[in-house]
């Protein structure tokens, strides 16, 4: 099966580019593309934009990039409560392609941050918004304390947190593995 995971965000030290793709490589039999934010160069979104040149290319290639994989997993980085604006423009040019942005696949929706929350404020937004665009919403899943709970080796390190994504992940996985 083949999963298609980012963290929802630019910076290149992403701790949710981080944590996606740790779940998706979680998932046996899974063949991860990791999936970088930065290389999708868009202008703001605009009708004004929108008529003048058209849908860019890059969010045509985001969408083939979704339909060519069986699942995706996504971590929402956080921006004063919100998407950020890289992953905001992405999404809303998409849109503007089709309104089932997520092409019904199944997703595992994560977000992480460095404070307490772990970035349940976007987490929620996104839960709320995606299966409205085509989203399959199977799991959710927020780590707080990111740089607390989670080691590059270990993965959660706390155990409750950990039992807890593994219950999420699996509401995720088992499906796709019984599909493939």
């Amino acid at each position: 099966m083949k999963l298609l995971a980012f963290g929802a965000s630019t910076s290149s030290s992403s701790i949710n580019r981080t944590f996606a793709n740790y779940a998706a490589n979680s998932v046996e039999g899974a063949e991860v593309t990791d999936l970088d934010l930065n290389t999708f160069d868009l202008p703001i979104y605009s009708e004004d934009e929108d008529g003048a040149n058209g849908i860019p290319h890059a969010a045509h290639r985001f969408k083939e990039l979704i339909e060519a994989h069986d699942g995706l997993v996504i971590s929402m980085a956080e921006h004063n409560g919100s998407y950020t604006a890289a992953f905001k423009n992405l999404y809303d040019w998409t849109s503007r392609i089709d309104q089932k942005v997520w092409a019904d696949k199944p997703m595992l929706l994560l977000a992480t941050s460095p404070g307490g929350r772990g970035g349940q404020t976007v987490l929620e937004a996104a839960a709320a918004t995606f299966p409205r665009m085509g989203a399959d919403l199977l799991g959710t899943f927020s780590l707080p304390s990111f740089q607390d709970y989670f080691s590059e080796e270990e993965g959660i390190t706390d155990p409750a947190l950990a039992q807890e994504f593994a219950a999420q992940l699996n509401l995720f996985a088992k499906p796709l593995s019984q599909a493939a």
